[in-house]
């Protein structure tokens, strides 16, 4: 039995607060991004300053990856402890995420959309306010923790999308999601760094960044209480009855749905395709500092370029786009970026390179969501693409560790040279895997138009 279509009127209503909200989560999110180094530094000076009898929990984190750093052939600036320190945490969020996102994904499907975000941001006010008081380590990494286990909000997003679009209107909506973050990862850490400018609590100088922080998540969520209706479609497979005053659920007789692209080849190609971008991301600004000297500014210099190309394909390319084409689009731009990256010797071949990253950047994930979506039924949409989104997290959880030990085992040409086979290989699934599901056109001025 298929879900009944949602007529245009609540359609935009739930697409504007969606995008608003998102918007909202995603700055928040990025407000701390470029506020690691200092951040980290703040708290090992703290805790040093205090001499304590016993090495602090920091103190031996530290030890352990100075231990692990100094293991490599070539000798590794002492600026790359701090920055070691901040891989080692976003993996650990990231592998947080690959448990709970199949969880929330699931009980999004049983319970609502709309539950299942609510609880979600509930556990991101929290982790924000951690942050909020964190004087020390230990707080600031229980708030990280806290944060990782809750992050729902952009795989509930998509399942979201999802239900309000038939196969025609999909990859347009997913491409507003995935304009949320190019929008965000543009200005959100530009935000986050001047607030970590205005020193208003002495015992934590990071107070007012994440103190806004905080306000946009508890604005967010209020948002989130009293416009967003639910979306799960109540025919997905189970109909409710009224017997005897009590309302029982029956299963309906849908019909067992063909898929085109099996959820194990589309959650592969996600987990080696960010398994290789998300290492190349992290070693960045390691190949920026050897080869240009770059500072913090020239990073999120470099960054904001990317974002906003990015924003700007997500707004015209991507959502009038089959998801497939994108995705081939992406990943090959993804491979030419790997060769530039591993013989760059100029400023202008660095932003050459970083445009075809923004390309990738505007494409693959939203095209692999899209196309995920597809292959779920009304009934486990939430389900599906958790389990999806947690094949993603777990290549982000070990792509950075693994991509920058052969980046200074063996050398940026050598690390970037295989980066580029990973992604030939990432090519050869999607080229020669991945199909077109049937009757997924885009829609272009009211009209179907295949693709």
């Amino acid at each position: 039995m298929s879900s009944t279509p949602v007529p245009p009127t609540l359609r935009k209503k739930v697409l504007r607060v969606l995008f608003i909200s998102l918007l909202l989560d995603l700055i928040s999110f990025t407000f701390i991004l470029p506020l690691f180094p200092k951040l980290l530094e703040f708290y090992r000076d703290h805790e040093s300053a205090q001499n304590h009898a016993e090495p602090t929990l920091l103190a031996r984190i530290l030890a352990g990856l100075n231990a692990y750093k100094n293991s490599f052939a070539k000798p590794i600036n002492d600026r790359y402890d701090i920055v070691l320190l901040g891989g080692a945490l976003g993996s650990l969020f990231s592998f947080l995420q690959a448990i709970a996102s199949p969880i929330i994904g699931t009980l999004s499907d049983r319970y609502g959309r709309r539950t299942a975000l609510l609880w979600s941001m509930t556990g991101n006010v929290l982790s924000v306010a951690l942050w909020v008081a964190a004087t020390d380590f230990r707080t600031f990494l229980a708030s990280r923790v806290v944060g990782g286990l809750s992050e729902g909000n952009v795989q509930l997003a998509m399942a979201i999308a999802t239900d309000i679009s038939d196969e025609s209107q999909r990859g347009a909506t997913m491409a507003l999601v995935g304009a949320c973050f190019s929008i965000a990862f543009t200005f959100g850490p530009t935000l986050g760094a001047w607030l970590s400018t205005i020193q208003s609590v002495k015992d934590n100088p990071f107070a007012t960044a994440a103190g806004f922080s905080l306000f946009l998540i508890v604005t967010e969520t209020a948002y989130l209480y009293f416009c967003l209706p639910e979306t799960l479609p109540t025919s997905s497979g189970v109909e409710k009855k009224q017997t005897n005053g009590k309302v029982v659920k029956e299963e309906s007789e849908e019909k067992p749905r063909v898929r085109t692209n099996s959820h194990t080849l589309l959650n592969a190609t996600h987990f080696f395709f960010i398994l290789f971008f998300s290492g190349m991301e992290f070693s960045l600004p390691f190949m920026t500092y050897d080869l240009f000297s770059y500072g913090s500014k020239d990073t999120g210099r470099l960054l904001g370029f990317i974002g906003l190309i990015a924003s700007l394909l997500q707004g015209s390319v991507v959502r009038r786009t089959h998801p497939l084409k994108v995705v081939k689009m992406g990943v090959v731009s993804c491979t030419v970026a790997f060769f530039l990256l591993g013989r760059v010797e100029s400023q202008k071949g660095l932003y050459a390179a970083a445009a075809l990253l923004a390309v990738t950047s505007a494409t693959v994930v939203t095209g692999l969501n899209s196309l995920s979506s597809f292959e779920a039924s009304a009934g486990e949409r939430g389900g599906k693409l958790g389990n999806h989104r947690s094949f993603g997290q777990i290549g982000r959880s070990l792509g950075p560790l693994i991509f920058c030990s052969l980046y200074w085992w063996a050398g940026r040409e050598t690390a970037y040279a295989a980066g580029a086979a990973g992604m030939i290989a990432v090519c050869a699934l999607v080229f020669g895997g991945l199909k077109v599901p049937p009757g997924t056109e885009i829609v272009r001025k009211g009209k179907a138009k295949a693709t």
